[in-house]
């Protein structure tokens, strides 16, 4: 249960305020930064710049309204997952042109590889299903968004 383990309710934003790319990087980063381990340091700028150096090989604004931007980081404790939701869709420079309404950001250390690409492959799946897409979209609250990822991880 990778995806139950990395996103929790405190990490999923509904109404993204960002409108653009760097804005909701930095706004989801900031989101995780408060909910990081109470007295650990979190390494924002190293978060920051990962996810930067990883769109600029190709956008992770990979499908139908989706993005999902991840890096590995040095100084980050274990797979970290955070969801941001936007009712008015974000300018991300997608691959395919459109606006992004949920962005799925991971963030591990460089030792857990394995498990960070296991989280990008259920995620893969869980973006190919339409109806979960529009459940997601509509959560009222964090605690619906999570619910609907468990319900989805438990499924497979």
């Amino acid at each position: 249960m990778i995806l139950r383990k990395a996103f929790n309710p405190a990490t999923i934003k509904i109404g993204l305020e960002g409108e653009d790319k760097g804005e909701v990087l930095e706004e989801l980063t900031d989101l995780l930064s408060k909910n990081y381990l109470q007295g650990q340091p979190f390494p924002r700028e190293a978060v920051l710049e990962a996810l930067w150096t990883r769109e600029k090989k190709m956008s992770t604004g990979i499908y139908k309204g989706v993005a999902v931007p991840h890096a590995t980081v040095e100084g980050i404790d274990t797979l970290h997952g955070v969801l941001g939701i936007s009712k008015k869709g974000i300018d991300y420079d997608s691959l395919d042109g459109s606006p992004v309404y949920l962005v799925f950001l991971l963030v591990s250390p460089p030792g857990e590889a394995e498990r960070h690409l296991n989280a990008l492959k259920k995620i893969a799946l869980l973006i190919q299903d339409p109806l979960l897409l529009e459940n997601l979209l509509k959560s009222p609250t964090p605690e619906k968004a999570y619910s609907l990822i468990r319900e989805f991880e438990e499924s497979l």
